[in-house]
C-alpha cells in the first residue's frame, strides 16, 4: 500500500518539533519510503515549511482547539499545523489542504478525529483574517522565531531585525562551489544549462554558482565527477580571507563536514589538516575529499586540547569555524529555531573562548587566523574576538570589507538575506612577531 505523504510528514514533524529529532534525519528516513519523486518533493516541502513555520501555526492550532492535542495526539497536532502550512505557505488547493489532510487523519489511525480536523481547518478559512492579525501581533508568531531569539535580534540589530527574520522565512537559492581543480566555472555553467538547470555565476564570489531552487544535486551532471560541491556563498568567503599560497601549512579546526577545507584545497597546493572532534562527522570530511579528488590529513581530536593531536609544528593559517548557535542559517536549517535554547549560548561562549585560546599558540608568527561563525549574535562573534585581542599582545585584527554585510565592532557580519546569503561572521587576526 502506498504510504500517505501527509501522514508521514505529520509523524516526522512531530518528531522534529516535539521530540527534538533532526529535520535532515527525518527527511532522509521518510523519503526512502516514497517511490514517486513528486511525493518525495511534497514530503520535503511539508517537513521543511512545517519546521520553519511551526512557532506560528502551532500557536494558531492551540487557539482553535478547546483541548490541546499536542501531548495526547502529537501526530494529529502536527497534521493540523501542516494543514495551515498547506493553506497559507504552500498555497495548495482547498481540496489538497483540507480533504487530503482529513484523510491523513484516518491513515494515522485516528478516524475519530477526522471530523475535528475538518472543522478546525474550515474554521481557519472562515476566520482567517482575524486569526492572522492575532498571530501578527507578536514577533514570535509573526516571524515564527522563538521569543528569546526575536528579542536578541532586536537588541543586537535593532534596525535590521525584522528583515533578518523575514529572510529566515524565505526559500534560499541553491548555491554551488565549482571545484577549480576539476572544472572551470563557465564550463560547469554550460554543462548544467545544457542539462536544463538555470545556473548562473555569482556576481562577486569567483567560485560560486547560483540556481533559483533546491534540487537533487546528486542527479546533476558533474556531481559524481567531483566538479562541484553545495556551499552557500557566505561560507565561500573563507577561502578569500585565508590569503592562501602554495606550500602553506593550514589547520581547519572544527572542520566537518569539510566544505571549507575542500575549498582551501581547491584554491592552493597546501598541507592541510582537517580536525574534527566527532568521528562520525570526520567520516563525512573523508567522503567529501574523496568525491572531490582532494587530499588532506583528517585528524580526530579536540580543538580546545591540542596536546592530544598536535605534533609541535606551527601552522601558517588556522581556520576556526567555531561551534555556535547557528542563528545565521535558519533559512537552510529551520529546525534550529525549534531546538536552540537561550540557555545554550553561555556554553557556546565558553567553547569558543576555549578553542581560540588553545589554538592561538599554534599559529606561526606572521600567520593568519580566520575566526568564523554562522551566528548573528554579537556575543558569539565580535565579543569573543575582542577578548582574544585584549589577552594576546601579538594579535592584530586585519580590517577588510565585503560586497555584502556590514562592519562589526571587530570583523565583518553578513546578516541572513544580505546579498541573498546566509548569516555568517568573519574576523581575520594576524600574529605579529614581537
Amino acid at each position: 500500500m502506498k504510504p500517505d505523504t501527509r501522514a508521514l510528514a505529520a509523524k516526522g514533524l512531530a518528531d522534529v518539533a516535539l521530540r527534538g529529532a533532526s529535520l535532515r534525519d527525518v527527511m532522509e528516513r521518510n523519503a526512502r519510503r516514497l517511490a514517486d519523486p513528486r511525493d518525495r518533493a511534497l514530503l520535503m516541502a511539508l517537513l521543511s515549511e512545517g519546521a520553519r513555520w511551526w512557532l506560528r501555526f502551532d500557536a494558531a492550532v492551540d487557539g482553535l482547539l478547546e483541548k490541546p492535542l499536542r501531548h495526547k495526539d502529537p501526530a494529529v497536532h502536527a497534521l493540523l499545523v501542516l494543514g495551515l502550512v498547506q493553506l497559507e505557505i504552500l498555497q495548495l488547493s482547498d481540496y489538497a489542504a483540507v480533504a487530503a489532510t482529513v484523510e491523513a487523519t484516518r491513515t494515522l489511525g485516528r478516524p475519530q478525529l477526522a471530523g475535528l480536523v475538518n472543522a478546525i481547518l474550515r474554521r481557519w478559512q472562515r476566520e482567517r483574517d482575524s486569526l492572522l492579525a492575532r498571530l501578527d501581533a507578536k514577533p514570535q508568531t509573526r516571524h515564527a522565531h522563538p521569543a528569546w531569539l526575536a528579542a536578541a535580534l532586536q537588541r543586537d540589530w535593532p534596525q535590521q531585525s525584522d528583515a533578518v527574520m523575514a529572510a529566515d522565512n524565505r526559500e534560499p537559492p541553491l548555491m554551488l562551489r565549482v571545484n577549480r581543480q576539476r572544472s572551470g566555472r563557465q564550463a560547469l555553467i554550460d554543462q548544467l544549462q545544457g542539462a536544463g538547470y538555470a545556473a548562473s555565476a555569482h556576481p562577486w564570489l569567483s567560485d560560486a554558482l547560483v540556481l533559483p531552487h533546491s534540487t537533487d544535486v546528486t542527479r546533476m551532471p558533474g556531481f559524481e565527477d567531483g566538479f562541484f560541491a553545495v556551499q552557500d556563498g557566505a561560507a565561500q568567503v573563507a577561502a578569500d580571507l585565508a590569503d592562501l599560497r602554495d606550500g602553506l601549512r593550514v589547520l581547519d579546526a572544527c572542520a566537518a563536514p569539510g566544505g571549507k577545507a575542500c575549498h582551501l584545497l581547491e584554491r592552493a597546493d597546501i598541507d592541510l589538516t582537517a580536525l574534527e572532534f566527532d568521528a562520525a562527522r570526520a567520516e563525512r570530511i573523508r567522503q567529501n575529499l574523496m568525491r572531490l579528488r582532494l587530499n588532506a590529513k583528517v585528524v580526530i581530536g579536540d580543538a580546545g586540547a591540542p596536546k592530544g593531536w598536535w605534533k609541535g609544528q606551527p601552522f601558517d593559517r588556522i581556520l576556526i569555524d567555531a561551534p555556535c548557535s547557528a542563528t545565521g542559517v535558519l533559512r537552510r536549517r529551520p529546525d534550529v529555531r525549534l531546538h536552540r535554547r537561550e540557555s545554550d549560548i553561555a556554553a557556546m561562549h565558553a567553547q569558543q573562548r576555549r578553542i581560540l585560546a588553545a589554538l592561538w599558540p599554534l599559529l606561526a608568527p606572521g600567520g593568519r587566523l580566520v575566526y568564523i561563525t554562522c551566528s548573528v549574535l554579537r556575543a558569539e562573534n565580535e565579543a569573543i574576538v575582542a577578548e582574544l585581542l585584549a589577552a594576546q599582545p601579538d594579535a592584530q585584527a586585519i580590517a577588510f570589507t565585503l560586497p555584502a554585510g556590514q562592519a562589526a565592532g571587530v570583523g565583518w557580519q553578513i546578516l541572513p538575506g544580505d546579498g541573498d546569503l546566509d548569516g555568517m561572521y568573519y574576523a581575520v587576526i594576524e600574529k605579529r612577531a614581537l
